[in-house]
Parts: C-alpha cells; sequence; structure tokens
C-alpha cells in the first residue's frame, strides 16, 4: 500500500527470501516506555527490524517516562519483556546486544512543565540532521500537553513526527481538541495517528485482493453481494484494563476505529494510486456515506450487551461487572449494528458489524456474502449455496472463496460447497511481522497511507457519537450473553428480522 513494496526489493517468494530496506538514520523518543504496549509490542517490534537489518546502527531510541530508571535498569526492562512476551527460538545475544546499544532513557513527568524536558532537550540535542520521531504511547489526554512541552524544549522541528495511538478522544469533541493542539505544533503532513490493524498483512492485502486481480471487481458491488459481515471477536476479557474499558465500551474501543477501518477498506472506491492522500480520500468517502444511527431506528439497527459467567475454552470466567470490578455498569462489552452505505455502489446491502470480548473464540474476519444464482438448471431437490469469500484476518491468516462443485460418484447429481483456499501459512514460510514493525518503519520513511488523516478520524467519531446519543436518548438496555457464546440472542434477532444469519466459524 506505499509507492512500492517499503520493506522489501523484490516479490516475496514462497521460501520468504527477500531483500529488506534500510530505512534512513531516525532518533525515536517512546513516551511511556515503561508502559504495556510500548514492552510487548513497539521496542520488540523495533528490535526484529534491526535483526533484519532495517534500522540502521547510528540510529537512537529514546524511551522517556515518569519512572526514575538509570539505562542499564531501562535495558534490563527491554530484555526482560522480550522473554516474557515473544516467541524467541532464535534469539541472537550478539545482536540484542548491538540493538541495546542504541537505547537510552530519560524520565520526564509530561504534566510537569519543568520536570524532565531539558533533560530530554539534552539528551535529545536541539540541533539534528535525523529524522526525529516522538511516539505517544500514553493516554490522549495528555497528547495536547506533550506536544506542547516538546514545541516549549525546541523539539519539534520541521523533520520530527508525531505518533499518536488510538483511542483518539472519546467522542468527536475530544478528537477535535486533540486534533486542534497537537495540529498548532505540528503540520497535519507530521501527524500520524496509528491504528495497528492497518499494518496486518491481511487487511493490506484487501488492497491488492480487490485491486489487483480483475476477477472481484466486477462483482463487489449490490448487484452480486447479498451482504457484508465484519468480525472482531476476542476470547480474552478487560484483562486488567477495567477502569479504562468501562469508561469506553466495545463501540468506542473497537467501532470507532478497527471495524470502520476495515469496513472502509472493503468497500471504497477505487483510489487514483496508492498515494496516502488518494486513499484517505476513498475512505473518508465511505465513513460520510453510512446510514446514521438515530433515536428512530437504534433498537432495530443495534445491540449492546455485556457477558455473564461461562466457560471459555474450558476454563470458567467471571461476569463483566467483576472483571471491572464494579456493582452495576451500562457499558457494552459486545456491540452489533446493522448499517448501510448510501451510494450507487452499495445501496440497498445490509452491512453487519459485531464485535465483542469473552466469546467463543478469537476470530477477525470479513465475510462477503454474495447472492444466489439467478435460476437453478438443476433439479428442484438440488440445493445450491450462494458463493462466500471469507478473509481472515486473524488467526490463520486465509482468504477462503467457498463454490458449488458436483461431488464424485454415481447416484444422481449431488452439488457439495467447499472453498479455494489461499492460507498463508500454507503459501509462505516467512515470519509474519507484527502490524507495528510496518507502521514504524512507515513513519521513518514518511509514508501516511496507513495512518489516518483529521477529517477520516472526526467523520468516524460523528457517526458513532449518533449512536451513543440514539443510546442515551431511548435508553437502550443492555442485553446479556454467557462467556464463551458468540454473543446475544438479540444480535442473532436483529438479523432473522431481515433474513439473515451470522455465519459460522
Amino acid at each position: 500500500m506505499t509507492e512500492r513494496d517499503p520493506d522489501v526489493t523484490q516479490k516475496s517468494d514462497p521460501g520468504g527470501k527477500s531483500g529488506f530496506v534500510p530505512v534512513d538514520p531516525f532518533e525515536l523518543v517512546v513516551f511511556g516506555a515503561t508502559g504495556d504496549l510500548a514492552r510487548r509490542k513497539l521496542l520488540p517490534s523495533l528490535y526484529h527490524r534491526f535483526c533484519d537489518g532495517q534500522i540502521p546502527e547510528n540510529s537512537r531510541i529514546i524511551g522517556a517516562s515518569r519512572s526514575e530508571l538509570t539505562r542499564d535498569e531501562f535495558v534490563k526492562m527491554v530484555a526482560d519483556a522480550y522473554y516474557e512476551f515473544e516467541d524467541h527460538p532464535d534469539f541472537k545475544p550478539d545482536s540484542f546486544k548491538r540493538f541495546t546499544e542504541m537505547l537510552d532513557y530519560v524520565a520526564v513527568d509530561v504534566t510537569n512543565d519543568d520536570d524532565g524536558w531539558n533533560e530530554l532537550a539534552k539528551k535529545i540535542g536541539k540541533q539534528s540532521d535525523l529524522i526525529r520521531i516522538f511516539y505517544l504511547a500514553m493516554p490522549p489526554r495528555l497528547f495536547v500537553k506533550i506536544a506542547q512541552g516538546l514545541d516549549d524544549a525546541g523539539l519539534a522541528h520541521d523533520k520530527s513526527r508525531v505518533v499518536l495511538e488510538k483511542p483518539l478522544g472519546r467522542d468527536f469533541a475530544t478528537a477535535d481538541e486533540i486534533n486542534e493542539g497537537v495540529g498548532r505544533v505540528f503540520d497535519e503532513n507530521r501527524i500520524y495517528r496509528i491504528d495497528h490493524y492497518l499494518g496486518k498483512e491481511t487487511v493490506q492485502n484487501l488492497m491488492v485482493l480487490r485491486f489487483g486481480n480483475i476477477l472481484l471487481e466486477p462483482l463487489w458491488n449490490s448487484r452480486a453481494i447479498e451482504h457484508i459481515e465484519l468480525t472482531v471477536a476476542e476470547s480474552l476479557g478487560v484483562e486488567g484494563r477495567g477502569s479504562y474499558y468501562d469508561g469506553s465500551g466495545a463501540l468506542r474501543d473497537m467501532v470507532q476505529n478497527h471495524l470502520l477501518q476495515l469496513l472502509c477498506l472493503t468497500t471504497m472506491e477505487p483510489p487514483a494510486s496508492i498515494d496516502a492522500d488518494d486513499l484517505r480520500t476513498e475512505k473518508i468517502k465511505v465513513l460520510r456515506a453510512l446510514q446514521p444511527v438515530t433515536a428512530q431506528n437504534v433498537k432495530e439497527t443495534t445491540v449492546r450487551a455485556q457477558y455473564v459467567r461461562g466457560q471459555v475454552e474450558g476454563e470458567s470466567v467471571k461476569d463483566y461487572l467483576s472483571d471491572v470490578e464494579v456493582d452495576e455498569s451500562k457499558t457494552e462489552s459486545f456491540v452489533a449494528i446493522h448499517t448501510e452505505i448510501k451510494n450507487w455502489r452499495w445501496a440497498g446491502v445490509p452491512i453487519y458489524i459485531r464485535t465483542g470480548k469473552r466469546m467463543a473464540s478469537k476470530r477477525s474476519e470479513i465475510v462477503i456474502q454474495f447472492r444466489p444464482v439467478p435460476h437453478s438448471i438443476f433439479p428442484e431437490t438440488t440445493n445450491i449455496t450462494p458463493n462466500k469469500l471469507v478473509i481472515r484476518l486473524q488467526p490463520d491468516e486465509a482468504v477462503k472463496l467457498w463454490m458449488e462443485i458436483k461431488e464424485p460418484g454415481a447416484g444422481g447429481l449431488r452439488l457439495k460447497t467447499l472453498p479455494l483456499n489461499l492460507s498463508y501459512a500454507d503459501n509462505f514460510t516467512v515470519r509474519y511481522p507484527d502490524a507495528y514493525e510496518r507502521l514504524l518503519m512507515d513513519v521513518v520513511r514518511g509514508n501516511l497511507s496507513l495512518f489516518m488523516r483529521r477529517d477520516e478520524v472526526e467523520a468516524a467519531w460523528r457517526w458513532v457519537d449518533g449512536i451513543i446519543d440514539a443510546w442515551e436518548e431511548t435508553d437502550q438496555r443492555i442485553s446479556l450473553y454467557p462467556a464463551g457464546s458468540d454473543g446475544p440472542d438479540a444480535a442473532v434477532f436483529m438479523l432473522e428480522q431481515l433474513g439473515d444469519r451470522w455465519s459460522e466459524h
């Protein structure tokens, strides 16, 4: 999804041997460097790219947080986190030692104008020819404060870039406030609003699948497609994020960013090119064409629910209220939405979105359900199942096109539904990079294709705000579903009213 494949010099072969293209030297400051995201994802991702020869050794990575750590203590923390969170059968101590020589650390209290900013400025040096990146792995309420602190310390020069983690605010108003505040320091083309789903290999493959194959694009419209499903199911609960999650919920946490991004890539018009603005302009057209959810239609088009005690993968788990440690809550751990895109390509095609925690299994997939054949030439007793395209994002990344074939043997004509299966594991032996690996390197390159533009974020919030307002106005009740299930019966009923049903996994 970039001007040319940004990570390799040639097309990947089945053996997975490709040459990585090094990026220019850079200096990266990670705010929140002792936090969960940095330890689990960011620092391991940088180490992997260093091992692949993509990060020059004269780059610098500086951790910043309130914790009073020495450089050696920070390096040990990075090593401990790698062993805790990563598969490391091929861990190379020499490579890791060379990687840690790039690391440094400074204690900065971003809420205090006088605590650590001068030390950070000294550590970086105000004059630098290197690309300078500030990664804000922090709560969004601190984004504007950090941007202003960087500006006051003289660190936000013309070659500097800032990365903003999701969620970008709680609603349109707070997102607009963040965008305004950060935008006073950084130009729009230096702001990287990150959604790690856009860095996943199978998500990027949506572009290639649609626009690199003439087979599908003529059918990618309301004449051939019956409905579209987008599912992001998690078997885990809130996992130590109770206070954050109960103030957010599934709609804000997953739909506003991940799922709407998947919807845009699935349904947008062909862009003029794969340049960042061409891609993002087509995505925002989808968001602006989404059917609004209002107080008049919210009960027919949305379901919100919480999990209760149940069994997940053979283990007994607690209910949502126990996990977030509150006596009562109207926060949804599951949401299902029926919407449509009001344009010529998609008018009349139902789009079903669902996401939830403590569901039967972890899976993220897009289902394109095609219409039945217009006329059957086979006997009336012959059942013809409509074609279905399933794009599995995780786990077991694959693209499956379900088709009808004749079952071999005598005794009459019998049809069987079987998939044409493109499994990533079966066809590629490369290590699947974590999404953050690609996204971090794209920031260094200055490639904005996989990042969200301001108007894109705000359009998504406007649509989601409409749902939140409608829930509050109608006081829509919270349904319940057993942990370890596929969600509440109300979500099944919502589709049955339209003559549809959720695809089985």
